[in-house]
């Protein structure tokens, strides 16, 4: 076929040469002037080729990656896969900013290197449901669920030991960071109350069976700091199962983040130190930081676009430990019944219906009511007169 078509090229300019008018050839070929112009243009008598096809790709991409960029980027995303940290193409990006790399490449730009180098794999697969049903909270708007984790004991150059209360918005991703040196009930109060003040308050929080949390096992009615704090704010608490931390499975990869793009990067001597690189760390997640959950938003960008009017603290400083006993709200625990038919609240047991083994139900307790209610599957199986105190 492409012989044939260079034979007419040919052609087409020796009638042209010949002194036939344009019309008459492009009307005989069936073709434009314009091909013919290009090829009359393009004939030449030194250049054996001239009638053959050429390619119509650029000879030159000037914003093509340029092969330096492209071997630190597999080189940093090799370095990270082998530390066994996150390897993405976020990941590497926050890398090659700490690396002062320019020009800094898109997420998309090294998206398509990995691609194109075959540096896609997971480390592990995908997880998979094992089939026991569980009490998922609501996530599809902004502060409809946060979930918290209480992080350390770590340590500053020095050493000062201290914790982070870190916070994360289900929806959005947007996390809140506070830092301490004790984890006492008053630190718990005052970290949530500053970052509520920057994320907004949340209808739900989800912890884990922390003292700092729920209380004293001494104590399993007595509703400790958190849980007082967020019943006076409207806030419902959710204790997930014990020895269960993937149940938290969103703070805990953020955990995972925090350890490594911020405590395992940046120098801190002080407090005050900490107290600055925390809130940059914050910042710098929440406006650059993009998710694919997000479908490649950062979270306030996420924030922004959900149009949801977010509720904050009426007041500028936290109250103070210890709070006044609540008299309405519901706090929630989620438990795996066991085939010994027990659920354990925070230390104290109770029987529960045969039809519970082996199932995650929901111990709820009304505080109005004074009643612990069990349910399974969203159905009431059980309940308790419950006294707090």
């Amino acid at each position: 076929m492409e012989d044939k078509n260079k034979q007419l090229r040919v052609l087409a300019v020796q009638r042209f040469r010949n002194g036939e008018t344009p019309e008459s050839i492009c009307t005989s070929l069936g073709k434009s002037r314009s091909w013919l112009y290009k090829w009359v243009a393009r004939q030449n008598g030194d250049d054996p080729v001239w009638s053959d096809e050429r390619s119509r790709c650029p000879q030159s991409m000037p914003n093509r990656t340029t092969a330096e960029i492209e071997e630190i980027v597999k080189m940093v995303r090799l370095n990270l896969y082998n530390k066994g940290l996150f390897c993405g193409a976020q990941a590497i990006l926050w890398e090659l900013e700490d690396l002062g790399v320019k020009p800094l490449p898109s997420t998309r730009t090294i998206n398509r290197i990995l691609a194109r180098n075959e540096l896609t794999h997971r480390r592990t697969g995908k997880y998979e449901a094992k089939g026991t049903l569980y009490p998922v909270l609501p996530s599809a708007l902004p502060n409809q669920t946060h979930q918290a984790d209480l992080v350390g004991p770590c340590y500053l150059t020095g050493p000062i030991r201290f914790y982070s209360l870190n916070v994360v918005d289900t929806a959005t991703v947007r996390c809140g960071l506070h830092s301490s040196r004790s984890k006492a009930g008053q630190m718990v109060i005052d970290g949530l109350w500053e970052v509520w003040k920057r994320l907004g308050i949340p209808e739900r929080l989800q912890v884990d069976n922390a003292m700092s949390f729920f209380g004293s096992p001494t104590h399993p009615r007595g509703m400790g700091p958190l849980i007082r704090l967020c019943l006076h704010n409207d806030v419902e608490p959710w204790f997930i199962p014990m020895a269960e931390p993937w149940r938290n499975g969103m703070i805990e990869k953020f955990n995972d983040r925090y350890q490594q793009r911020f405590l395992g990067k940046v120098i801190m001597t002080s407090e005050e130190e900490l107290k600055v690189g925390s809130l940059t760390f914050e910042q710098r997640h929440n406006s650059k930081y993009r998710y694919s959950k997000l479908k490649g938003s950062t979270p306030l960008k996420a924030l922004a676009t959900s149009h949801v009017q977010l509720r904050f603290p009426t007041e500028d400083e936290p109250p103070r430990h210890r709070l006044k006993k609540p008299e309405v709200g519901k706090y929630h625990a989620v438990r795996l019944i066991r085939s010994d038919l027990k659920l354990n609240i925070f230390g104290e047991c109770f029987s529960v219906p045969p039809e519970t083994a082996l199932e995650y139900v929901v111990a709820t307790i009304d505080v109005k009511e004074q009643k612990l209610k069990l349910f399974l599957d969203k159905n009431q199986v059980e309940e308790f007169d419950y006294k707090l105190r």
